[in-house]
């Protein structure tokens, strides 16, 4: 049957020989028991049905076993588990070493099965005691070949599976990591494998030829007459019996030819994959599934192809970067060498520049003086006028300090002829009552006639003084609202001179904060014209040192242009090195393996 296409199914597919193989192995058995005529007659029903039920039995365990052994393998398949790199390579782990776990438990079910059969039938059917010796060992030895048979057959699945797993995101180096090699049993293997070859037909060959021995030993002993031997030694020579022993036989060749499979397939990958790098095709490393030694070999290539795809790919780059630079310093040697001539045809310029450069220096170092008395000067003017601003700044905030206090006096003063006003509103209301107290009495005195005319005289008297007191608090009060007027026009004076006092003594401290920044740069502008003057006269010194130094520069100039034109004969043998390094590394066509 044909692999799943995916990992979905993988698990149940790995166990499907178990169930085809063991029948095979159960039939080569019965076969063997009815030619061999080993069970009593009458027996091969209750047999039969006792080996269906503990074959049953056995299967149902093996496959129970395979999904305990295959739980993430068959997660990942069905979708329960997600496929992230750490469950593909458990399930990488369960999928490698299922095919060990498989041969274990069939060879275990088939002793087992064998010991039970023996144990349940002998007393069932009151069979002698050496039927169940043979049975064991009938079922030790096709037990032995049949797990060794379902080994074989399963690790070939596993192996696609090993593949399969790793195609879902791991790379050969990650699953060479994950499962590193590090048991080399292939010649345990080896040597079990040549044991179960060569002693299972023997072991059929002995029973078969033990029992026929056997029988014909009774049936001579029992012969009553030469004919009855004769007949029975014939019986001896028949070879039924050793049918089973040709079959099995033939089963074991077939497990060779499987086994040498087994062990070539991975070694026909692998050689196929070095004869393809040697003919120059280096494609991405792949997983090339095996076992025990080859697989350690498998793991190393694996590794091998990888670094030397790297090596051969860092080669590369490295060749086309040697090839641009030679090009690039070859053609710069042919401008070094022409501009080595320019170079030394600039030098008398050069020289002659120099010497300018030094005259101007002188100049400039002259004016550097000029500009630092000036900048001196500049520096105590600027500290002048901060004084001036600070004295100034000072008189803004004590003539504040007095429009305030006269400001103070106004509000008083206000206040004083407020209350001066209630008292002359009393004095008025008296007035008032005064008034028209004596004019009542001047009622009166003149109601009483001649007596009261006294009366009436004095009443009159204060009337006239009342009224004269009205007309004085009259007078008063228009003198306090004129008083209130001007106060109320002195406050509003007061308050819009101590705002411009204010403004006044703002702009003091800005001009003071200006003065300050003023002679800040004015300092900073004479320490920079003091190292303006220094740097000039080193200025003047380095001119007159490069003046010098031109001659040297001349002459190596000239040792350049030899140096120049051997390095151009060096370039042209290097670019020829990088051709012949770009020839042999384009032999090999390196595939990059493309990111999911």
């Amino acid at each position: 049957m044909t692999a799943p296409q995916d990992v979905r199914g993988l698990a149940r597919w790995l166990s499907r020989p178990v169930a085809p193989v063991s029948a095979l192995g159960i039939s080569l058995a019965l076969l063997h028991g009815l030619l061999a005529e080993a069970l009593p007659a009458g027996t091969w029903s209750r047999f039969l049905l006792l080996v269906a039920g503990v074959a049953a039995l056995s299967l149902w365990l093996i496959h129970w076993h395979a999904r305990r052994s295959l739980r993430v393998l068959q997660g990942v398949g069905e979708g329960h588990v997600p496929p992230s790199p750490e469950n593909l390579k458990a399930a990488l782990l369960e999928a490698r070493g299922f095919p060990e776990r498989c041969f274990s438990f069939a060879l275990q079910s088939w002793l087992m099965g064998a010991l039970m059969v023996a144990c349940v039938f002998l007393p069932w059917v009151d069979a002698p005691l050496s039927l169940g010796p043979r049975i064991i060992l009938v079922g030790a030895s096709l037990g032995s070949l049949t797990a060794l048979l379902i080994y074989l057959l399963v690790v070939r699945r596993c192996r696609e599976a090993v593949e399969r797993v790793a195609a879902r995101g791991l790379s050969p180096l990650e699953v060479v990591a994950a499962a590193p090699p590090r048991r080399l049993h292939i010649r345990r293997r080896m040597v079990l494998f040549t044991a179960i070859a060569v002693l299972t037909p023997s072991l059929f060959i002995l029973d078969a030829t033990v029992t026929r021995a056997s029988r014909a030993m009774d049936d001579v002993v029992s012969a009553r007459s030469p004919g009855e031997q004769d007949a029975a030694l014939r019986r001896a020579d028949d070879g039924r019996g050793l049918v089973v022993a040709g079959l099995v036989a033939v089963l074991v060749l077939l497990t060779a030819y499987l086994g040498g499979t087994v062990i070539a397939a991975p070694l026909r990958a692998i050689t196929e994959d070095a004869t393809r790098i040697a003919q120059g095709d280096l494609r991405p490393p792949r997983v090339i599934a095996a076992e025990d030694e080859v697989w350690a070999m498998s793991a190393a290539f694996a590794q091998m192809q990888a670094q030397l795809g790297q090596a051969l790919i860092q080669l590369r780059r490295a060749g086309l970067q040697i090839s641009t630079t030679t090009e690039q310093l070859v053609a710069t040697s042919g401008e070094q060498e022409s501009g080595a001539d320019e170079q030394a045809s600039s030098l008398n310029v050069t020289s002659a520049t120099t010497e300018e450069l030094a005259r101007s220096a002188q100049q400039i170092a002259g004016n550097a003086e000029s500009v630092s008395t000036i900048a001196e000067s500049t520096f105590g003017a600027a500290q002048s006028g901060q004084r001036g601003a600070a004295a100034f700044l000072g008189a803004m905030q004590r003539m504040k300090q007095d429009n305030q206090a006269i400001a103070d006096a106004v509000v008083r003063l206000n206040k004083r002829v407020q209350q001066i006003g209630k008292v002359v509103e009393f004095i008025n209301e008296i007035a008032d009552k005064s008034d028209l107290l004596a004019l009542n009495a001047e009622l009166e005195g003149t109601k009483a006639g001649e007596v009261g005319r006294g009366f009436s005289l004095v009443a009159a008297e204060m009337r006239r003084l009342a009224e004269n007191v009205i007309r004085s608090t009259k007078a008063i009060e228009q003198l306090i609202e004129e008083i209130r007027d001007a106060t109320h026009a002195a406050v509003m004076a007061t308050e819009a001179g101590l705002k411009a006092m204010e403004a006044g003594t703002v702009l003091a401290a800005e001009v003071d904060e200006s003065l300050s920044l003023i002679l800040e740069l004015a300092r900073q502008t004479s320490h920079a014209v003091r190292s303006i003057s220094l740097a000039t006269q080193q200025q003047q010194t380095g001119t007159d040192q490069l003046a010098a130094a031109m001659g040297d520069i001349l002459r190596v100039t000239e040792q350049n242009s030899a140096a120049t034109k051997q390095m151009a004969v060096a370039n042209a043998d290097l670019s020829t090195l990088a051709r012949d390094l770009k020839r042999v590394v384009e032999r090999f066509h390196v595939a990059v393996r493309e990111e999911a």
